[in-house]
């Protein structure tokens, strides 16, 4: 099964079981993508929106996120 691509789609879920360092990531940029160890419900443009991140900004984070993910 192939790992879903990160875009601004991805559910939180399958984004933080498929690229664990996720987690950390968006703890950093105060976007909640675990709750009481249950993965918040919705995609991660949602996420970010409800936190005041503008499309150029999520972009960034997006990019972020792929490039470290092609390291891994």
């Amino acid at each position: 099964m192939d790992m879903p691509s990160i875009t601004k789609n991805i559910l939180i879920e399958d984004l933080i079981e498929n690229y664990p360092f996720s987690i950390r990531y968006l703890m950093e940029k105060n976007i909640r993508c675990i709750m009481c160890g249950e993965p918040i419900w919705g995609t991660f443009e949602e996420a970010a929106k409800e936190k005041g991140y503008n499309d150029a900004e999520i972009q960034v984070f997006i990019d972020e996120m792929k490039l470290r993910a092609d390291s891994n």
